[in-house]
């Protein structure tokens, strides 16, 4: 510790889990940062990045450590997303030291340059040359001449040059490389003729050109309706003004068939995804920053990149689980969109088939404009529903007999068939026919997943693994049976009930590779018959022209389940998996196994659509004063020893501030995961500035009992 003149002092956000922020000196001898550079400084024994948000605070202590580097002579994140970050930490009540970490790409948590990393690139250093004796040094001068002075190192080898012939050059002093480097040679988008827009979607577009400034847009379109052509059209025109494109998408498997739409529209795009190394993150995160990238395709994350002049944001299957960060900083991407395109008043769309009822409540009650896709673009018909009672019907891998026939009809006919299944593996369960031993997972008390490819029980809760037993663990006897059905299994009778035709299953244990992924819908793409076996991947945005049947094969489980959620997404599940079916020419339909056929939301559904579903399901929200109604916050705890759990939520409780209605601690729906049980508290409050007020004191809780695990989730996405 030293004593340092005020004016040397800066306060620093350090990524560590404490609602506070860190003073140190700056040595004599070096610049002042800048708020939002990014300092290497000491911390309890460590060397942590961290971000300048102060300089000489009035509250700061005479007697710091001095940093160790100043790293940066700018702000990084610049003004709107360190402002974001601040609205971040206080929306949801996370340390604004992690916030702001998480606002860095992985590579920009280290010290080091934040440099866009330019490829080998020439340029002309000489007029005039007498190349006379070398036409293929003349020729490449020629090319860089004429290609604007400079050139990538790869485009010149693409144009048939050899290191041979930029060394000759280089030596004569005619050209030398190039600190700035070159832009790379894109190919301009091929002249093609844009689809005619059907009157709803015209009329979609005329909304959102008619707009100034923030005017947020939720374009509500069945399946195949067009809505990715209406961005299309929408996003042209921002880019005519000079301005950048934001475009959210749920998944990474998503993001290749985005981009070759854009680039095919457009030339060329960046991609933001977690599968990218931390070295390509941050290249694509500067060239967005720098506005060298005019269009940004991402996932969840994506939404806090800085961009140098941001002009629309469109967030592609709004409604989308996957928006949602599940743990740590606990935010939501779509809501954060929505906060950007507020903050920096451009207009934002929203678009799903089945708008999330936080959405359909806004434009409900006028917050935003409600633009509706009835009709399929191209003149596609709309599948037709039908159900079928599986009561009392004996099953053969999930499967009834009336459902097997229906696929075989359809692939006689040349189509291909759809089976919907959200559980993976080969049966969800294996018990003893003997003793009624259940293989469980002894750390989630839940039971194991069988899998036959590789053979294993797996527990899809915390991964846990372990092999096959040949007998009864319990009583020895061989009687073990798989009980229930997943895409293993249904995958292995439909490959044995139509041996000649290709079976495709499309899970997480089939995709963990993009290639292969993409192997797969190239060859379902081909046209021929075939069967698409999988879960909730296959009913997002893929696009499959040939499949004329979709089959779900149990629709029951979602509308029984405690979590208040279960039912909206069990009901978009349904609708985005039925909208892969019959979206060409042909006629398509979806075919429902369900063991209750009367059931007022299944038939509700099916029957009056999506929409009177939801206009159902908010009425029964509001009733019982939950969200989007009601704000809500999750106090999660967990321990080995459950009561620890529950004390600490307890003593939490009663932290809280006045006006809230709050339930529990009650177990979680899921009350024990990986060896530790879990609790919660369930906190509603009249405001969401209420509810805010009354959580600020949780910032000064810091003596938390050792072995328990405790976080906060506002605007929670489910209740497990």
């Amino acid at each position: 510790m030293t004593t340092t003149e005020p004016s040397r002092i800066i306060r620093v956000a350090v990524p560590v889990p404490l609602h506070r922020e860190f003073d140190y000196s700056v040595p004599e001898g070096q610049p002042l940062p800048v708020i939002g550079a990014r300092v290497a400084v000491p911390f309890s024994g460590r060397k942590l990045v961290g971000l300048v948000v102060a300089l000489n605070p009035p509250d700061a202590h005479d007697r710091v450590r001095p940093i160790g580097a100043l790293l940066d002579a700018e702000n990084v994140l610049g003004g709107e997303i360190l402002g974001l970050g601040r609205w971040l930490s206080s929306y949801y009540q996370h340390p604004l030291g992690e916030v702001l970490t998480t606002l860095l790409p992985g590579a920009a948590r280290r010290p080091v340059p934040l440099k866009i990393r330019r490829p080998e690139s020439w340029e002309l250093a000489a007029a005039e040359p007498d190349l006379a004796r070398a036409p293929r040094q003349k020729a490449l001068y020629e090319l860089i001449r004429t290609s604007g002075g400079a050139l990538r190192a790869e485009d010149i080898r693409a144009a048939g040059f050899e290191r041979t012939h930029i060394r000759g050059l280089a030596a004569k002093g005619f050209i030398r490389k190039s600190e700035n480097g070159a832009p790379a040679r894109a190919a301009a988008p091929a002249e093609v003729a844009l689809p005619v827009l059907n009157a709803e979607q015209a009329a979609a577009l005329e909304v959102l050109e008619a707009g100034r400034g923030f005017h947020p847009v939720l374009l509500d379109g069945i399946t195949g309706s067009g809505k990715t052509e209406v961005y299309l059209r929408f996003i042209a025109r921002v880019l005519d003004a000079g301005r950048q494109v934001l475009v959210l998408v749920p998944e990474i498997a998503l993001t290749p068939q985005t981009l070759a739409r854009f680039e095919a529209r457009f030339g060329a795009a960046a991609v933001m995804h977690s599968n990218l190394t931390d070295t390509a993150r941050l290249q694509v995160w500067l060239k967005v920053r720098s506005g060298e990238a005019r269009i940004l395709i991402g996932t969840r994350s994506a939404v806090l990149t800085p961009f140098a002049d941001l002009g629309l944001i469109v967030v592609d299957e709004e409604h989308d689980a996957s928006f949602k960060q599940t743990d740590g900083l606990r935010y939501s991407a779509r809501d954060l969109a929505v906060k950007r395109a507020r903050d920096l008043d451009i207009p934002l769309i929203l678009g799903s088939a089945t708008p999330s009822f936080e959405s359909l409540h806004n434009a409900l009650v006028g917050r935003y404009r409600h633009v509706l896709l009835t009709e399929r673009a191209g003149g596609a018909s709309l599948p037709g529903f039908q159900l079928i009672d599986i009561r009392g019907h004996a099953l053969e891998g999930g499967l009834s007999e009336d459902l097997i026939r229906a696929i075989g009809t359809h692939l006689e006919a040349g189509g291909q068939a759809l089976v919907f299944l959200n559980r993976r593996g080969f049966a969800p369960s294996m018990v003893c026919g003997h003793c009624r031993w259940q293989a469980r997972c002894p750390g989630c008390d839940w039971p194991m997943t069988m899998h036959q490819r590789p053979p294993a029980l797996i527990c899809h809760h915390c991964g846990r693994r372990q092999g096959l037993p040949e007998s009864c663990p319990d009583c020895g006897q061989n009687a073990l049976i798989a009980v229930g059905s997943g895409t293993q299994r249904c995958e292995d009778v439909l490959g044995e009930r139509f041996p000649d035709v290709p079976v495709y299953r499309i899970d997480r244990d089939t995709t963990r590779s993009q290639r292969r992924l993409e192997a797969q819908l190239k060859a379902i793409g081909n046209g021929q018959p075939a069967i698409l076996v999988g879960t909730q991947m296959l009913a997002k945005g893929h696009h499959f022209p040939d499949v004329t049947l979709v089959a779900v094969i149990n629709a029951d489980g979602g509308f029984m389940s405690p979590d208040f959620r279960a039912p909206e997404r069990t009901a978009q599940l349904i609708v985005q998996v039925a909208g892969r079916a019959g979206r060409a020419e042909r006629a398509g339909t979806v075919i429902i196994q369900t063991y209750q056929p009367d059931s007022p939301l299944l038939t509700t559904l099916i029957g009056d659509g999506y929409r009177a579903f939801a206009r159902q399901e908010l009425e029964t929200r509001a009733a019982a004063e939950l969200p989007p109604h009601t704000p809500m916050a999750l106090l999660r705890a967990e321990a080995v020893q459950g009561e620890d759990a529950r004390r600490w939520l307890e003593a939490l409780a009663r932290h809280l501030g006045p006006g809230l209605s709050v339930y529990g601690p009650a177990p979680a729906l899921m009350p024990r995961v990986a060896d530790r049980l879990r609790f919660q508290l369930m906190i509603t409050a009249p405001s969401r500035r209420l509810l805010h007020q009354a959580l600020l004191p949780l910032k000064q809780v810091e003596d938390v009992p050792r072995g328990v695990r405790w976080s906060l989730d506002v605007d929670p996405y489910d209740t497990y």
